[in-house]
């Protein structure tokens, strides 16, 4: 929905930029023979000087009402009025916010709005939203097509203080032609073989002999396979549904690690697909 606005606002610049020629509200307003003729024939009842001035007073206020739209915009999002850059950037996040209030203990829930765009391919159905949760001070980043994650990357999320997070949402047809609309993570196959096909989409390189540790929870008839790594610092939690596979990493920096290892283990436990 924000790449839309943002695609709508860009082409209104365009269309202003082209706006501004000769034939604006002033120039027409500009004492010249062509303009004592115009008026002249107005005067006269000529109907199709009415139509054209009217015209060009329905483009001069159009390009009013588009220019202080998008000076809105950039001055809503907190990005000087000249970088057009920054405010397409945060516009191609498409965010919607998704985090509920702070409970007693500080933690919020964060929920995949219904109304969030992304289908991860053309024919894919809607992404089944999914949940997890964070400390207060966890906020989302943005995402944008360009993303160094590859276009399956739906979220992030981070803290200056504590770490990252990830969640990866992938076709599951791209490991396998045969789990048809209503996969699972057993379908998939065991935990050694899920973290060995899919642990390098996480990290970027060959899992052998990172894998510290695994665990198998359900969670309202759902499996879910939880991993750590090291190196890098990372746990990974996967699952399946629909027809897509989940991928939720949290991970932080060496300091991050060893001071804030429970958050970053709470966080991770909690990630469910809903």
């Amino acid at each position: 929905m924000a790449t839309a606005l943002f695609i709508n606002c860009g082409f209104s610049w365009s269309s202003s930029k082209r706006m501004l020629t000769p034939t604006s509200s002033h120039s027409m307003c500009c004492s010249s023979p062509q303009n004592e003729a115009l008026r002249t024939r107005a005067a006269s009842g000529s109907t199709g000087a009415d139509f054209l001035n009217g015209e060009s007073e329905k483009r001069s206020t159009l390009l009013l009402n588009r220019r202080t739209i998008l000076a809105s915009a950039v001055s809503v999002l907190g990005f000087p009025r000249d970088s057009l850059a920054a405010v397409k950037q945060g516009l191609l996040a498409g965010r919607i916010p998704g985090l509920s209030e702070p409970d007693e203990q500080g933690w919020r829930t964060y929920r995949r709005p219904d109304e969030k765009s992304g289908g991860h391919g053309v024919g894919w159905s809607p992404i089944i939203p999914y949940t997890f949760r964070v400390p207060q001070d966890w906020e989302e980043v943005p995402v944008s097509i360009a993303d160094l994650g590859g276009t399956e990357i739906d979220l992030r999320f981070a803290s200056s203080k504590e770490g990252r997070l990830f969640v990866v949402v992938a076709p599951v047809l791209r490991f396998s032609d045969d789990l048809g609309d209503d996969a699972t993570i057993e379908k998939i196959g065991p935990p050694e073989k899920v973290i060995n096909a899919f642990g390098p989409e996480v990290i970027g390189e060959n899992v052998e002999g990172k894998v510290l540790s695994y665990n198998v929870a359900e969670h309202e008839g759902r499996t879910y396979y939880q991993f750590e790594l090291e190196p890098p610092h990372v746990l990974i939690t996967a699952t399946a549904a629909g027809n897509r596979l989940y991928l939720f990493g949290v991970t932080g920096s060496g300091l991050q690690w060893k001071r804030h290892y429970d958050d970053l283990k709470r966080i991770s436990s909690s990630f469910r697909v809903v």
